[in-house]
């Protein structure tokens, strides 16, 4: 048993007879009452995202988790396949487990939250960044470059981002997984 202190981002906890990834929490003291944690947690089974709080001091269940990295192989349909780097065994895994299945491109390196008790695999965390090749992109306007103004593109994933107006295709940019943004143009 943990308690609110041990909240961390990525922890798995068991709530309401289900298993959720803590995704974001603060610690709020407010200056009359006692403190708690606002949490935002996402169902391991679902994928369904829910806020809660939970009053300082509350006494939580934690699940034992190993994370292990894997390299993601290809996709069939709902399911992925990712192979672990260092014993090599295959494991599938749906769709609504993976953080930012779009981004995700063979041979990238990931890790995976694998539940000790049981086996099954819990969660996917990307890498806080991908490198993609743009695939398809309007031409920016000659002079409309002032403006913070931004048009959408498609990376090789088939992924749908809004770039810069000097993006153009073939370009390699750097995307943030967390919220699918655009970070910046890679140079060869």
């Amino acid at each position: 048993m943990a308690s609110t202190s041990d909240i961390r981002k990525g922890l798995c906890i068991k709530h309401n007879n289900d298993i959720f990834k803590i995704i974001e929490f603060l610690h709020v003291k407010p200056g009359k009452g006692p403190a708690f944690v606002r949490t935002k947690l996402k169902s391991v089974t679902t994928g369904k995202v829910l806020d809660n709080t939970f009053s300082a001091g509350h006494k939580i269940e934690d699940i034992r988790v190993e994370t292990n990295k894997f390299q993601f192989l290809y996709s069939e349909g709902n399911t992925f396949n990712f192979m672990n780097t260092d014993d090599y065994n295959q494991i599938t895994i749906e769709r609504n487990t993976i953080d930012a299945p779009n981004l995700l491109k063979e041979g990238e390196v990931v890790s995976i939250s694998i539940n000790t008790e049981d086996g099954i695999p819990l969660s996917v965390d990307m890498p806080l960044s991908v490198i993609l090749e743009v695939t398809h992109t309007e031409p920016g306007v000659k002079g409309n470059t002032a403006t913070n103004a931004t048009k959408p593109a498609i990376v090789e994933t088939g992924a749908k981002i809004n770039v810069p107006l000097f993006i153009n295709e073939g370009d390699k940019i750097k995307i943030e997984t967390d919220k699918g943004t655009y970070q910046e143009r890679i140079k060869e």
